[in-house]
């Protein structure tokens, strides 16, 4: 099998990228202000509803500070009981935690050719584009700031963390008025993430917004970014992009470079292969996530984008709840609260 074909799993069948680009784009029917005033009127709307203004556990996991010691009260959380204190003080003690509200949340995003692709209705480029409105709207409506680095074939803007709608609509049409990317080159993530380290330098949420198909060398930056700030990998995906259907001969292109090659998809056996090397990027892609330590969120092209920004949240807020658990009385206390322990 060609190094080419290895290199380029996902393509893209030329009449589906066809049909994709003959697609309109996120803000085509109208401008930033539009799209924006539609999502507010339905994704958002929908979220409110679902969450019930919890989305704390979107932007935060591990930005608590312990600040105090106090005697149990009615409808305290029964996870914030200080063991070792209610132990030597004979009395109930919960840990009250202060939340750093100062910090910034970062979008790295993934906007190289194989991005642009979408076997429906929907590109990747579009979902990223959604998620990425909604959930800035979210964080500033909430007095947050958000900030956006835009990688195409290298990291070519930078937007600043600040708040407001009006910035949200800033971010959203740099998103929309880029130009089409005709380049032949590979994906090189690492840049972007590198990028982002010597940029935020303080304690941010950042979304890295991607299809993660790129040249190898992301996986230890993403790692070192994790150790500093709190990162969620938003993995964008085309259901084609795991398998084929049987469209007979028929002739696909590398997404990254042009290339083109002519399958037989009427063939199982190649059909087969083609899955089973989807599968092994499947499982390699995750396994490098988890080795990173960050959360992933998927997005997929044919999925419901509050569906799974509502399963995320459950995700994190039970996670949140199993290390609160987990911590019990373990936790370092701070100098002024070592004479009561």
């Amino acid at each position: 099998m060609k190094s080419w074909w290895r290199k380029s799993v996902p393509v893209e069948p030329i009449e589906a990228a066809t049909r994709a680009s003959a697609a309109a784009p996120v803000g085509a029917a109208g401008n930033a202000e539009q799209v924006l005033r539609r999502l507010e009127w339905t994704v958002l709307r929908r979220l409110d509803g679902l969450l019930q203004g919890d989305y704390r556990t979107l932007m935060r996991g591990t930005g608590m500070d312990l600040a105090d010691l106090r005697e149990y009260q009615h409808h305290d959380d029964v996870r914030h009981i200080d063991w070792n204190v209610t132990a030597r003080l004979q009395l109930p003690h919960v840990r009250v935690f202060t939340e750093d509200r100062e910090m910034a949340t970062w979008f790295l995003l993934d906007l190289s050719p194989s991005v642009d692709f979408g076997s429906g209705n929907e590109r990747k480029s579009e979902v990223s584009a959604e998620f990425v409105t909604v959930l800035s709207r979210v964080l500033t409506r909430h007095g947050n700031r958000v900030g956006a680095m835009l990688y195409g074939t290298g990291v070519d803007t930078v937007i600043p963390a600040r708040g407001g709608r009006s910035h949200v609509l800033r971010l959203l049409h740099a998103m929309q008025a880029r130009p089409e990317n005709t380049a032949s080159t590979s994906t090189h993530l690492d840049e972007l993430l590198r990028s982002a380290a010597n940029l935020v330098r303080r304690r941010s949420t950042v979304f890295v917004v991607s299809d993660f198909i790129s040249e190898p060398g992301w996986e230890k930056p993403l790692g070192q970014l994790a150790q500093h700030h709190e990162v969620v990998a938003v993995r964008l995906l085309d259901p084609l992009e795991l398998e084929l259907p049987d469209l007979g001969l028929i002739p696909i292109r590398d997404a990254e470079t042009g290339e083109q090659l002519m399958v037989d998809t009427h063939d199982a056996g190649f059909r087969r292969r083609f899955a089973r090397i989807a599968a092994q990027r499947e499982a390699d892609l995750r396994q490098a996530l988890t080795q990173a330590g960050v959360d992933t969120l998927e997005l997929s092209t044919d999925g419901d984008l509050v569906d799974a920004i509502v399963r995320f949240t459950e995700l994190r807020k039970r996670r949140a709840q199993n290390r609160s658990a987990g911590q019990g009385a373990q936790g370092r206390l701070p100098s002024h609260l070592k004479a009561a322990a």
